[in-house]
């Protein structure tokens, strides 16, 4: 049985948590290949609501394994925390299987990350100082700590004496900070070893097995496309790669096993941080969307940006993902508006341009143009049939079909799982 992968097509926050937990119930395992805890997922099922920034969030299915591949970055702290959180509401944590292979947040990563971000003032990424960029620079950098790493005590003490010396001058000497305790870090290690020793595994080998043994194995990303490190609007991005590129990588996957590519819309735009977003509306109009949505993060809590659907983009993330099928959420947001508007090309220094611009500085001058489709006026809320929705709404649905280039497949209609229209069927 292939795999299937579920991608954010936006700026993240596409509302992935809820879609991956309602086709998890339908597959044997759910993957996380990319990104660490910047990234949360929120679950709403029978056992309450779930806010997962580490854990997969399939777990919450009785029968189905939660992997952690090596493309993500692990803080033991928090993964801990999330295990004993959702362990305590009933859902069995020994599903969980970690890659022995990915990256650990360090103690100095954390430090740094804030350090780096208050040193860069006005020109600030809006990162949200949990390590994340700093433990993957010290990935590409091969100076960083896996989780099996911590298992192995005598070769990792000699490695985190040495890496520290060298995080510690940066700390003091580059920015100002205090210095960060040996013994401090290699307490968290021994403890970290301990916690992590019943979860890693030689993952890549696992899912493996999963998929010739004709297990359904569902691809998780976090964040969008539009944060990729490579093909996002660098340089206000993550430092993962949370497109399809990723899940080979971050799995080690054969990217033959992927038979579909689900990409993930809102039924509008919202971005957290700083980077330019073309669509986006001042605040005064957001703040009816984002009081209705409830548009502030799961990791930050920071007020999300809003702006209308950029088709632009879509069909951008379209390129670089080749999705077979779209998933268009939060479309009852937009139930109460008289009209709607979709962007449909950008206006750059008086030239029309219909193409997501590499160039931050490009991107950032892009004005939109919007076409204006009349709204509906008709809840849509809780609908679980395409013949509930109104036809404006269809319409408008139909229209981001043409944008995107891609058929949608599923459409969300509120946060639980039964408050979704199955269009067409995902796994086949």
């Amino acid at each position: 049985m292939p795999a299937y992968a579920v991608i954010g097509g936006q700026w993240g926050d596409e509302g992935k948590g809820k879609i991956i937990d309602y086709l998890a119930g339908s597959v044997d395992s759910v993957v996380r290949y990319a990104g660490g805890n910047n990234a949360g997922h929120t679950v709403v099922n029978d056992k309450g609501t779930f806010q997962l920034h580490l854990v997969p969030s399939g777990i919450c299915w009785p029968d189905v394994y939660g992997i952690i591949g090596n493309g993500v970055v692990v803080d033991p702290d928090v993964l801990v925390s999330e295990l004993q959180e959702i362990g305590s509401r009933g859902i069995d944590t020994s599903k969980l299987f970690i890659s022995e292979r990915a990256h650990v947040i360090m103690p100095y990563h954390v430090v740094l990350d804030r350090l780096e971000e208050e040193a860069r003032g006005k020109a600030a990424i809006g990162t949200t100082g949990r390590g994340i960029g700093p433990a993957y620079m010290d990935k590409t950098g091969r100076m960083g700590v896996r989780v099996g790493d911590l298992l192995d005590w005598d070769a990792l003490v000699p490695m985190v004496t040495q890496i520290l010396k060298h995080k510690n001058a940066l700390i003091t000497k580059i920015y100002g900070g205090e210095p960060i305790s040996l013994d401090h870090v290699l307490t968290k290690c021994k403890l970290w070893a301990e916690q992590m020793s019943p979860y890693a595994m030689a993952t890549e080998q696992l899912v493996q097995d999963l998929l010739e043994q004709n297990k359904k194995v569902l691809l998780e990303g976090a964040q969008g496309t539009l944060l990729d490190v490579d093909h996002g609007s660098y340089p206000f991005v993550t430092s993962s790669s949370p497109s399809i590129g990723g899940a080979c990588t971050g799995l080690g996957l054969n990217p033959q096993a992927i038979k579909g590519v689900l990409g993930v819309f809102k039924a509008y735009s919202t971005r957290v941080g700083g980077g330019p977003m073309p669509s986006e509306v001042p605040d005064h109009e957001a703040d009816e969307i984002r009081e209705k949505a409830h548009e502030f993060g799961v990791t930050t809590g920071r007020a999300r940006r809003i702006g209308w659907f950029d088709g632009v983009a879509g069909k951008y993330s379209q390129l670089v993902n080749g999705f077979t099928g779209i998933v268009l959420t939060r479309l009852d947001i937009l139930d109460d508006f008289d009209s709607v508007k979709v962007c449909i090309g950008y206006n750059v220094d008086g030239k029309r341009i219909e193409r997501f611009p590499a160039n931050t500085g490009l991107l950032a001058r892009c004005e939109p143009i919007y076409e204006e489709l009349p709204g509906w006026d008709q809840p849509t809320a809780s609908a679980t049939k395409l013949s509930q929705l109104p036809a404006n709404a269809l319409a408008y649905v139909h229209r981001i079909e043409q944008l995107v280039g891609c058929k949608v497949q599923i459409i969300s209609t509120g946060p639980r799982r039964d408050e979704t229209i199955q269009v067409e069927p995902i796994f086949t």
